[in-house]
């Protein structure tokens, strides 16, 4: 592998890492801000937001006074739709009928739902040394969760498996679009969230109403939209130009594992050895995954 593009994947996997590191947060953050905003009302104002915090760069680098292909705009407007009122609005839903824990581990199988779409669409096949670290990432998964998990409202279930296929659809669509460098990272970043963070709050707002949040619920908005939304997904997309939508999404897997450390960590909650196995287990996948010989296509 040649120098450049070896460190074109080291740079790629280090944006993935520090993705699912600011998204472990996500949760954390989030259940301060549902003290002040539905939740809805907080997802819709959170990418929306994150849109406007965009687009003077997306204005300034000259996006609305080009003319893309229109299959090009509509598959910017489907991928808002699937990440933000289906994947988001459903994961919101389903989340108040089965435990946190059982929604994080669905949420660490997006994977699968990934490497089927981008198998069929992309032709991304995997070499068998990424498909056995896939499965062992899967396992440590499994068994950091394990003790935790609940069965919850099948509905509830099913509606919460619909937001991890919903988002593992637009991460091919994303993967799709970064791939063919016609579009770049900001308009790739920014236009989906305007997209469907507009639709989301759209819905909300006359569901939920408006009532202002106090300053802790602004501070916490602000930080989902800046932090965890612009950036992440800025970081996201331009990792998507080098590495396969399975590569990023096992590193995207590990993001729910944080989370439960970190909500351990926040809660004076102790970490059983059954989780620091499956921790071990499910980062050992992950580096299987990564461990390529040959350039990502």
């Amino acid at each position: 592998m040649p120098a450049s593009t070896r460190w074109a994947r080291l740079l790629a996997v280090g944006e993935g890492l520090l993705v699912s590191a600011i998204w472990a947060s996500s949760f954390v953050i989030i259940k301060i801000g549902l003290v002040h905003l539905g939740p809805l009302t907080l997802a819709g104002v959170r990418y929306f937001a994150a849109f406007l915090f965009l687009l003077p760069l997306l204005a300034l680098s000259g996006t609305f006074r080009r003319n893309p292909a229109p299959g090009r705009w509509g598959r910017l407007f489907l991928m808002g739709l699937l990440a933000y009122p289906v994947s988001n609005g459903a994961l919101f839903w389903g989340l108040q009928y089965v435990p946190a824990t059982t929604g994080a581990f669905l949420h660490s199988l997006l994977p699968l739902p990934s490497l089927v779409v981008a198998l069929v669409w992309l032709r991304e096949i995997p070499i068998p040394r990424q498909l056995l670290g896939l499965t062992v990432a899967l396992a440590g998964s499994a068994l950091f969760f394990w003790q935790g998990l609940g069965a919850g409202d099948p509905l509830a279930l099913a509606v919460v498996g619909l937001s991890v296929v919903a988002f593992g659809v637009f991460v091919v669509l994303s993967r799709a679009l970064a791939r063919e460098g016609h579009v770049p990272t900001l308009p790739l970043t920014a236009l989906p969230l305007g997209f469907g963070g507009g639709l989301l709050l759209a819905v909300a707002l006359p569901l939920e109403g408006a009532a202002p949040p106090a300053l802790e619920g602004w501070v916490a908005v602000s930080w989902l939209a800046v932090i965890n939304t612009a950036v992440a997904y800025l970081l996201y997309n331009h990792s998507l130009r080098t590495l396969t939508a399975l590569e990023l999404n096992v590193l995207l897997s590990l993001s729910p594992l944080g989370t439960a450390l970190l909500a351990s960590l926040l809660l004076g909650e102790r970490v059983t050895l059954p989780q620091v196995v499956g921790l071990v287990v499910a980062i050992s996948g992950v580096l299987l995954v990564q461990r390529r010989s040959s350039p990502s296509p």
